[in-house]
């Protein structure tokens, strides 16, 4: 009788939820399996040795990766980042100026409604003007941990209009959009030659 023994690693379902699947290109659900290597004879698992870690394993192409992958936005997460982040800068900017100019609040709700939230509207001006200066800028700063550095840009231009939209730029209003820039990752020099060629555009 021949006596098949060996090494063999196998692996148990801890968790599981959506990720963003690096081979597909795409938000897709995954498993997150520790692993174990096993004494094995006759191919079946027998005494446990020691354990190898954790992977996150797609479960639609089946490819394996570390459990880093997990801490990488979805597309779905990216997509509801961009507008909060828009009305979280919209709203800090509109405090530094005139929150009440109905000008600067419309050219707000154009901004937010660029970045794919459609039924924003005035009523949501307010609830944001509401909301503590904190959580406003970590959902910029949320924001700008999504964005190359031409779509950071963009975002902090699109900030300068509102800003713009009641008149000349106040020293807190260009103190604003410089805390916006600093959150989403924009150096200061960066950040002028934005926003004086954006206060260039709207004379």
């Amino acid at each position: 009788m021949f006596l098949i023994f060996g090494l063999s690693v196998f692996y148990r379902t801890v968790s599981e939820g959506t990720f963003y699947c690096p081979r597909c290109g795409g938000d897709r659900a995954y498993r997150r399996r520790a692993g174990r290597r096993w004494f094995t004879l006759f191919f079946l698992p027998v005494i446990p040795l020691g354990s190898v870690g954790e992977v996150a394993e797609c479960r639609t192409c089946r490819s394996r990766y570390t459990t880093a992958a997990l801490r990488s936005p979805t597309a779905q997460q990216m997509a509801a980042a961009l507008p909060a982040g828009m009305r979280a800068a919209a709203a800090l900017v509109l405090r530094a100026g005139n929150p009440s100019d109905a000008t600067a609040r419309a050219k707000a709700v154009d901004a937010v409604r660029g970045y794919g939230d459609a039924a924003y509207d005035d009523r949501g001006v307010e609830a944001d003007l509401a909301l503590q200066g904190p959580f406003l800028e970590e959902e910029v700063s949320s924001a700008g941990a999504q964005l190359a550095m031409e779509a950071k840009e963009w975002f902090l231009a699109q900030a300068a209009r509102v800003a713009l939209a009641d008149g000349p730029l106040s020293d807190p209003e260009r103190q604003t959009l410089h805390r916006v820039a600093h959150l989403l990752g924009m150096s200061h020099a960066h950040a002028l030659g934005v926003i004086v060629t954006t206060e260039g555009a709207a004379r």
